[in-house]
């Protein structure tokens, strides 16, 4: 059974550029209605290199630190992703989040919201701002942040847009089931309501595939969440999973 069948996760996020994704629409469509699907816009992966735009991290964050992203060429990728989610899902995105945060870097967030209020009039959709809780902060976390995560905070407030209140789950990727359990405890304990808890979930990662850096991260975290522990941990901290389509 899947983690959204179970109940534990309320949102995922599509990777448009994969190959894969007219397939992953299919398997999601059961879901329809049942947990948010979003786009999370992607020009860091290796999909996004081979679609022609794509940037490794550092290349893309010192871009967005000198001069950021031009706005019409953001526009034309941005509108690109959108009209392939939209192809296959054949309805607009709940939320758009960003693969290694990038919807919040300079010129991709502008972009973005303009994008988004012209094709989404009547019904938005709430955007994930990458910035941790207070007494969560490290220095990946405050990296994350310093990328844009006020600007598009404010550009979203100004906009009318929905928008997560923090996010949770940031972590170096490393450790056991057993020390995810305890990471995920701590978020769960010092997350304000209308927080977002990304993870990285996959029951069929390979640990051994280099090609993926955080299989292993992906195969501790699944054991974890489709486990007794991470329910009985909701109960205990009083936390509710909930969309935030519907919220």
């Amino acid at each position: 059974m899947c983690l959204a069948e179970q109940q534990r996760i309320s949102a995922t996020s599509a990777m448009v550029l994969s190959p894969r994704w007219p397939q992953d629409a299919l398997l999601l469509a059961g879901l329809r209605g049942r947990i948010d699907v979003g786009l999370h816009l992607d020009w860091t992966s290796g999909f996004a290199r081979q679609a022609g735009h794509g940037l490794s991290l550092g290349a893309a964050m010192i871009k967005s630190v000198v001069g950021g992203f031009r706005h019409a060429a953001a526009t034309l990728v941005i509108e690109q992703q959108l009209d392939a989610f939209e192809a296959h899902w054949h309805a607009a995105p709940d939320h758009i989040d960003g693969h290694q945060h990038v919807q919040q870097f300079a010129g991709i967030r502008e972009a973005l919201l303009e994008v988004l209020a012209r094709r989404y009039p009547g019904r938005k959709p709430w955007l994930r701002i990458s910035r941790v809780p207070a007494g969560q902060a490290d220095v990946k976390s405050r990296i994350i942040a310093a990328m844009g995560a006020t600007a598009l905070q404010q550009l979203a407030d100004r906009s009318g847009f929905t928008s997560s209140k923090a996010l949770s789950g940031v972590y170096d990727f490393s450790g056991n089931q057993q020390h995810y359990a305890r990471q995920m405890n701590g978020w769960l304990r010092r997350s304000p309501a209308g927080a977002t808890i990304m993870c990285h979930p996959s029951e069929m990662a390979d640990p051994s595939d280099f090609s993926d850096p955080i299989a292993a991260a992906r195969v501790s975290e699944f054991a974890y969440l489709s486990g007794p522990g991470f329910p009985a941990a909701l109960t205990q901290w009083h936390v509710r999973l909930v969309r935030g389509a519907a919220s």
